[in-house]
């Protein structure tokens, strides 16, 4: 059972909790979903041994510290609040080290989570816990042109589009021609009425 010190964040149906190392193979299986990671990075699933010896770590080590500025909210694993099933992770990070006022929003679900609302619930939690404390000026998330279902989430979560931008890329992933887009919003948008 999660103690309440161990919760980043509740909201009707998701636990966003910090990552510990039992989240493994949760993880592992996530990272290494060539669907799940189709839009990102190299657009390949991520090997077993890799997400073990490098992102787990980084996860349960990044997870922000009590006290500390929302922007350092860091990632967090997210289940499902009724049954405790993993679904994936949601991050909250400074975009410029040493620089809190500008966060941004990240998320990865599983493929079993798809189309249940779990990422605009979990993003719009995060987006609220930033505003809710100060610091914060600006929540920014980013995703290819193409990748029109986190397009979705990030817009039901309030955030707008600002830019089509294209970076270069070691590994060309289909649909890299057409840019990445960011979205944004600010404290003032999300307080106004």
């Amino acid at each position: 059972m999660l103690e309440d010190r161990d919760v980043a964040v509740r909201t009707a149906r998701l636990v966003l909790r910090g990552f510990t190392a039992r989240d493994g193979a949760a993880l592992a299986a996530l990272h290494g979903d060539p669907e799940v990671m189709h839009f990102i990075g190299t657009g390949r699933p991520v090997p077993r041994d890799e997400v073990l010896a490098h992102t787990l770590p980084r996860f349960v080590d990044g997870a922000g510290r009590p006290g500390g500025p929302v922007g350092a909210l860091g990632v967090r694993a997210a289940e499902e609040a009724a049954t405790g099933r993993f679904v994936g992770w949601f991050a909250l990070l400074p975009t410029h080290p040493g620089r809190p006022e500008e966060a941004e929003l990240g998320y990865r679900l599983c493929r079993a989570a798809w189309g249940r609302g779990y990422a605009t619930e979990g993003a719009r939690a995060l987006v609220a816990r930033a505003f809710a404390e100060p610091g914060v000026q600006r929540v920014t998330a980013t995703t290819m042109t193409v990748n029109t279902r986190s397009r979705r989430v990030m817009e039901k979560t309030g955030l707008r589009y600002v830019r089509t931008f294209f970076e270069e890329w070691p590994d060309h992933i289909e649909g890299a021609e057409h840019g990445d887009v960011e979205y944004a919003v600010t404290r003032e948008e999300w307080t106004s009425p």
